[in-house]
């Protein structure tokens, strides 16, 4: 078991964090691919509407997700590592393949933070 300490949950002063929290997307998404880093890592992402979100390769370690509308995000090549979705909106995500459906399941229903190792 590991027993490494998880860091607290966060609301980032990072601008592009800031983006997701107002619901800017679209300028997420563009600030990202023309080369705006972020961190995200640990934050809390609760109730936001993140369709449309390009999250390919973000790393959403210990996030926080809870209520959130994550329908039809490709989360399939982003780090989900200790993230927790309870409640959210999932139809149509696209989960990393080592994630199984037993640890989606009880993330989204019970708020569990979501373990599994990359291969």
């Amino acid at each position: 078991m590991d027993s490494t300490p998880r860091p607290k949950l966060h609301i980032s002063n990072d601008p592009m964090y800031l983006l997701l929290r107002e619901g800017c997307i679209k300028e997420f998404n563009a600030k990202r691919a023309a080369g705006d880093k972020c961190d995200l890592r640990g934050c809390d992402l609760r109730g936001l509407d993140l369709r449309g979100l390009e999250a390919d390769g973000l790393d959403f370690s210990d996030c926080y997700f809870r209520q959130s509308d994550l329908r039809g995000v490709d989360l399939s090549r982003a780090l989900l590592d200790g993230a927790s979705i309870n409640a959210c909106k999932i139809s149509g995500v696209l989960f990393p393949a080592e994630l199984t459906a037993s640890e989606i399941e009880l993330s989204l229903l019970h708020g569990t933070r979501m373990r599994y190792s990359k291969k």
